[in-house]
């Protein structure tokens, strides 16, 4: 065989080789969602390669006897044709002993670059760059290879499939996308530009909602405003008065006995039609909507959907009421800073310390410190219960805890309840957490 020959048939190999190192690559990091897209919009190609990807058994067989017999020819070929031509070309420059041996050497040195250069490293890193569309190109390519070679592509196949069944070891791919991965792709879109800062925020809160509690919005026992059923006409115009709530909670003797609720509206209204009013009068009472405090704010939304309600009395395992909740509360978590009026339950004073209402839930700290985790954070939701548990005492002005980079202080309580703490950067981060 001469030269050019040799040549040209290891060019040929290589071409070979190099479209199925591309296959193997493309198809394999293929996205999943995107591909599905493309086959929902009628692209055949597509649905072949999602197969493919189902059932990557046969067309790991291909692969691999496609590579090894392209190997074995390549090594064949550069021992057997091109090493005499190099042999030749020494032999013009010395005699030594050593020249067949280095002929060799370097005919296989010759062909082995250029099949991981040209067969292996750079078609490889195109497929790398782009899967999809390389995928879509070579499908139809590997499909034919698949149906010639099939009979050794089921015969290897079905050997490597029952060694796997023996070793007990699942080869099924699995895509299921859980909440992390669509985190992660959110961060990865906003990170490239892909997704606005308000988008961004919308999409962490709205997957944020399956992961927080009720509690962690509600209007908390002791800002409950509630009329009870024994109010007079004085009283209840008072209460309506200081408290400009559109629904209020009409109980009977204590917070723990609710009997339903009133729209303000409707109260007043009936008040100026008549003289007495009746707080358990069936036109104005409305019967309650109660939830457990362990619900999460996904399924509290769900809840007020399905029962056309869009407020509802939160109770623990005791039946004791916790607090309240509403539609507003439920989406002002989406929402949040995009429409919010209210005062912010945390505020940065400088560079290295913020403001932060006692109040405010574990997620919404952690956020904004950058804050992992908390330690033992299933018992509790709020900043200030953190403290608390961290404290192990009643917490009083001037208490701190050191966590993490910061330093929380508790500046100004309530009825032993915190109600402002001061988190700053810690300057000494040898101390341990108190």
């Amino acid at each position: 065989m001469g030269l050019f020959e040799s040549i040209l048939i290891i060019g040929v190999l290589i071409v070979v080789s190099a479209v199925i190192s591309s296959a193997e690559i493309s198809l394999a990091g293929a996205r999943k969602l995107k591909l599905q897209n493309l086959a929902n919009e009628g692209n055949q190609k597509a649905q072949k390669v999602l197969e493919l990807q189902e059932q990557p058994g046969q067309f790991i067989t291909v692969v691999q006897i496609g590579l090894n017999m392209v190997a074995i020819l390549g090594g064949m070929i550069g021992e057997g044709s091109i090493t005499p031509y190099v042999h030749q070309f020494l032999a013009k420059y010395s005699q030594a002993e050593w020249l067949d041996s280095a002929a060799s050497w370097l005919s296989f040195a010759l062909v082995t670059i250029s099949f991981i250069l040209l067969a292996d490293l750079m078609p490889k890193r195109l497929a790398m760059a782009n899967p999809e569309k390389v995928a879509l190109k070579l499908v139809g390519v590997m499909s034919l290879t698949i149906l010639l070679l099939k009979p050794f592509v089921l015969l290897f196949d079905a050997i490597a499939n029952g060694l796997f069944r023996l070793l007990r070891i699942s080869t099924v791919r699995q895509d299921n996308m859980t909440p992390e991965d669509i985190i992660a792709m959110v961060d990865a879109g906003a990170e490239a530009g892909v997704l606005k800062t308000q988008e961004h925020y919308l999409i962490e809160n709205i997957l944020d909602m399956q992961q927080r509690t009720v509690t962690s919005t509600m209007t908390t026992r002791e800002n409950i405003v509630f009329l009870d059923k024994s109010f007079t006409r004085q009283q209840i115009f008072e209460t309506l008065q200081q408290n400009s709530h559109s629904k209020l909670l009409i109980s009977d003797g204590s917070i723990d006995k609710i009997i339903g609720y009133v729209e303000s509206h409707t109260l007043l209204t009936l008040f100026l039609q008549e003289e007495k009013v009746s707080l358990t009068d069936n036109r104005v009472l409305r019967k309650a909507l109660y939830i457990p405090d362990t619900l999460s704010l996904y399924e509290v939304l769900e809840l007020f959907k399905s029962s056309g309600e869009d407020f509802a009395v939160i109770i623990n395992e005791y039946a004791l009421v916790v607090g309240i909740v509403t539609l507003n509360d439920v989406m002002s978590i989406v929402m949040g800073e995009l429409v919010s009026n209210e005062e912010e339950q945390i505020v940065r004073r400088d560079q290295d310390s913020w403001l932060i209402d006692g109040s405010t839930p574990l997620e919404d700290v952690m956020r904004a410190l950058d804050i992992i985790e908390f330690p033992n954070q299933e018992n509790y939701e709020t900043i200030g219960g953190f403290m608390m548990y961290m404290l192990r005492k009643i917490p009083k002005k001037t208490d701190f805890v050191l966590y993490d980079r910061y330093k929380f202080e508790i500046i100004d309580t309530e009825n032993l309840k915190i109600d402002q703490l001061m988190v700053s950067l810690r300057k000494d981060l040898s101390q341990e957490t108190l």
